[in-house]
């Protein structure tokens, strides 16, 4: 079995949305990464830092879903990163009400012996030096780097970000953030100058409106699945990453081929994730509802056509 080792954050966040709102709940990329990619089965663990607040109880969550928690550090007299914000009517804006770092302020993160030899890297959105950090600690070179990352970062720690970039094998960001990345609107011309920045494929979400994929030329276009309600949509771009980190390191296959099998099921499981709050519904998704959506992405995509 491959080994995934994935580096974000474990929070605590509070959500407002037009449907409703939460008080601190199971948070961070890392945790959204994770529980999606853990639908495929594969053996994977997390580089992390919370407080002494978190509950125990979470933590045992995700070792219930073959999750290893060794990696999270705990600074017992700190407190978790906290996140707070609301969305907007059109759920695609939101504004940020609390970012409060806490411990994550002064992380310095440690690899585990187990996972020193991972066979796949998930850095999930976090300080580059962070992601750096990490790469350092991995003597043999992964199968696979995947990168997510976001404007703050681009707006921030330019330099830094960009030495994690040429390490990389992928990248996925969004169409606002592949364009601040590239200087180019065309999302074909940003793509094009990112894999020179060094990721040998480019993924751009473009949240309700599907991901695209590039490699050397080659384009990959998978729509996103037209869904009667969304509930909330914090951490839906980390569940698009843990399933296409999850089918990837599950296959073992890095062509482009399956590349757009692994979109496919990274914009399968994100459809989920924004059916509730938080991480609820990917904590109790089952197998037979992943296949049955995976289904309705084939049919909505799957046409005849002659050509003269």
């Amino acid at each position: 079995m491959n080994k995934l080792l994935i580096v974000g954050t474990v929070a605590f966040d509070a959500i407002e949305t037009p449907f409703g709102q939460t008080d601190k709940i199971l948070g961070g990329a890392a945790t959204y990464i994770s529980l999606s990619a853990s639908q495929f089965g594969v053996k994977s663990g997390i580089v992390s830092v919370v407080g002494g607040d978190f509950p125990k109880e979470y933590l045992d969550k995700l070792n219930a879903k073959n999750i290893s928690t060794e990696g999270i550090e705990v600074i017992e007299d700190g407190k978790t990163f906290f996140w707070k914000g609301v969305y907007h009517n059109d759920l695609n804006s939101r504004d940020t009400l609390i970012t409060d770092l806490n411990v994550l302020a002064d992380f310095n993160p440690v690899v585990p012996q187990e996972f020193k030899d991972a066979d796949f890297l998930m850095l999930g959105n976090l300080h580059p030096a962070v992601q750096m950090a990490v790469i350092n600690q991995i003597p043999v070179r992964p199968k696979l780097v995947a990168l997510d990352t976001m404007n703050f970062w681009m707006d921030n720690t330019l330099d830094e970000l960009m030495e994690v970039i040429a390490k990389i094998d992928v990248i996925t960001i969004n169409d606002e953030e592949a364009r601040q990345l590239s200087g180019e609107y065309s999302l074909v011309k940003a793509a094009q100058k990112i894999h020179k920045m060094g990721p040998k494929f480019v993924v751009i979400k473009k949240g309700e409106h599907g991901a695209l994929l590039f490699n050397n030329g080659d384009v990959f276009f998978a729509p996103a699945l037209p869904l009667e309600e969304v509930f909330d949509p914090t951490g839906a771009g980390d569940t698009f990453a843990g399933g296409f980190i999850g089918h990837i390191a599950k296959s073992g296959d890095i062509s482009f081929d399956n590349m757009k099998r692994a979109v496919i099921s990274g914009s399968n499981l994100a459809s989920f994730c924004v059916e509730k709050f938080g991480t609820e519904r990917m904590e109790n998704l089952s197998e037979d509802e992943i296949q049955k959506r995976l289904l309705q992405f084939k049919l909505l995509t799957q046409f005849d056509i002659e050509l003269s």
